[in-house]
């Protein structure tokens, strides 16, 4: 409870009246109790997070997982260009598999007898690079941020490539975000 004085002050030859508030507790010459939240002051609000929380916590994970989709995508289409450019290079023929790194990253003669990591004119080694480097794996799944490839697929493997039809595919059989199709079949 509130007390008001009504005071008429007098300013500069003109008179003004303000009401003047003053607490209980200085009426009354007692200190005012401090108070804190209440219990169920406290649970709505954690309930109020717990609510948010459930809300953008699935968000955000569908968030990182299309973007490693999205990665995917992108390595791919680099993996089978570099392939595409490599097989016209070489007169039909494709990367093998125990030295695809190599071949894809360094520089190769027209019989693919080998790769060299700079660029040797006098014997043949003109071709490539086609990568910087080969590209991991970004999705989840047996191959899963790893970047060897192999001609099967296994754990140790993050890309799976058949050298006799230059078909490069994610090592991975989880299910994508569109709930049908693998990331292998991508």
């Amino acid at each position: 409870m509130s007390s008001s004085i009504v005071a008429t002050v007098y300013v500069a030859g003109r008179t003004a009246v303000g009401r003047f508030l003053e607490s209980s507790a200085m009426v009354r010459g007692t200190q005012s109790i401090r108070r804190g939240f209440s219990l169920i002051e406290l649970v709505i609000v954690i309930v109020i997070i717990g609510i948010i929380a459930a809300i953008a916590i699935p968000r955000m994970s569908r968030g990182a997982e299309g973007a490693a989709e999205s990665s995917l995508k992108a390595n791919l289409a680099v993996l089978r260009n570099a392939i595409d450019l490599f097989y016209n290079e070489h007169e039909g023929k494709y990367p093998n598999v125990a030295t695809f790194p190599e071949e894809m990253t360094g520089y190769t003669d027209l019989t693919v007898t080998g790769a060299r990591t700079t660029k040797d004119g006098e014997n043949g080694f003109v071709y490539g690079p086609y990568l910087r480097e080969v590209p991991i794996m970004p999705v989840k799944g047996q191959g899963s941020k790893l970047n060897k490839v192999e001609a099967a697929s296994s754990p140790t493997a993050g890309w799976v490539y058949n050298a006799s039809t230059g078909v490069i595919k994610a090592n991975s059989s989880v299910t994508s975000s569109d709930g049908t199709t693998t990331y292998d079949k991508w």
